[in-house]
């Protein structure tokens, strides 16, 4: 989606990634679903947010630890971590309460071939984009 320097949490309890995202509005182009919507990127101290638009993948009902369902748009974009750069879909949903604006589930961290070790933070280098990549809001 052109964003370079999120802060991601890692869930290995979440099958789903999350990204934070409001003014969520379906829309078609040239015959395909499609969904626009406004990306929250920084934190509570730092807000950012960018417009974006993106093919809709699908539509999934995602259950929250505490058991309440909720039907959520789904896009997939690149995703770069450290070395690694690879597809990702993520479900569109309101996270302004939470700590982190991004949420990578366990779906992304087998796609991605990592491994995680929960008694250390910030392991990877910061991924270097090209301009081209950073220059869209299209995922």
């Amino acid at each position: 989606m052109g964003v370079a320097g999120l802060r991601a949490k890692i869930d290995t309890g979440a099958s789903t990634s999350s990204l934070h995202a409001t003014d969520i509005e379906p829309f078609e182009r040239d015959g395909e679903q499609w969904v626009r919507f406004t990306a929250h990127l920084g934190t509570v101290v730092q807000l950012r947010h960018r417009r974006c638009e993106a093919p809709l993948v699908t539509r999934k009902t995602i259950k929250s630890s505490n058991g309440h369902a909720q039907m959520r748009y789904v896009v997939s974009t690149t995703l770069a971590l450290g070395d690694r750069v690879w597809r990702v879909e993520f479900t569109l949903a309101c996270r302004k309460s939470m700590r982190y604006r991004l949420l990578l589930g366990s779906k992304a961290l087998i796609d991605g071939q990592l491994v995680v070790n929960p008694g250390i933070k910030y392991v990877q280098d910061k991924p270097v984009f090209p301009v081209s990549t950073l220059s869209t809001g299209v995922a």
